[in-house]
């Protein structure tokens, strides 16, 4: 089952994107899908919100592994 969530960058105004995905974590892995780090860092951080209950996960991706994990 999936559910609605969007994911914005954590530092930036960039425009906010919704995806359908079975988690958070998913969803978080899916903003990155093609995306090629400006400042060749090697993670990134996204806020992605529940869209049906608003609640809000920060996740840093690994640009190397592709891996979501909770920001810390």
């Amino acid at each position: 089952m999936t559910q609605a969530y969007s994911v914005r960058p954590r530092d930036s105004h960039a425009p906010v994107l919704v995806f359908d995905e079975p988690s958070a974590e998913a969803a978080a892995a899916a903003f990155f899908e093609g995306w090629i780090s400006p400042d060749d860092e090697d993670a990134a951080a996204v806020i992605v919100r529940e869209l049906d209950s608003g609640r809000e996960h920060c996740f840093r991706i690994d640009f190397d592994t592709g891996r979501a994990k909770p920001c810390g």
